[in-house]
């Protein structure tokens, strides 16, 4: 079986149901070995105010993985230096679209000039980031909705880009 093709492109306002959508099947559907229903109820609940979770993607570079013209991954660019969101949709996960995101995220940052790029990694996405070249530097506690979640600030030295 061959893979997929994935194609990448900006964030459209119209996207954000659909990418709200995304946000709550993959913490619903990836997160459970990691997070009790009551973690990951209040950290889907993100994506509730539709509006403000425009704004947010809107706010940041945000980029939409497709695959056959329609998005099954999102990823966002803070500060040019932090990648704020990253979810894939599970019936896509693990088959590259995830990794696209980070590695397009990762040239534009280090062609924007930044340095390294950092994260908040979940529990669930640690792995995934530790084998793109990111690495520990602490643990965090975070307050979502009345629960407390833990996540790594992970980050990646990012290579001079020459103009």
């Amino acid at each position: 079986m061959k893979a997929p093709t994935f194609a990448l492109r900006p964030f459209l306002l119209e996207d954000t149901p659909l990418l709200a959508e995304i946000f709550r099947a993959s913490i619903e559907e990836l997160t459970a070995d990691d997070y009790s229903e009551g973690q990951q109820a209040a950290w889907a609940s993100g994506a509730d105010d539709e509006e403000q979770f425009a704004r947010r993607l809107g706010d940041q570079l945000t980029l939409i993985a497709t695959m056959n013209g329609s998005p099954v991954g999102f990823a966002s660019l803070a500060n040019n230096e932090t990648i704020d969101l990253l979810y894939v949709h599970p019936a896509a996960a693990g088959r590259g679209a995830g990794a696209m995101l980070v590695d397009a995220l990762e040239k534009l940052a280090a062609a924007r000039g930044a340095k390294r790029l950092t994260t908040e990694a979940s529990d669930s996405a640690q792995d995934f980031f530790k084998k793109r070249g990111f690495v520990a530097q602490q643990r965090n506690t975070v307050m979502r909705g009345g629960e407390w979640l833990a996540n790594t600030t992970m980050q990646k030295v990012l290579k001079e880009t020459t103009r």
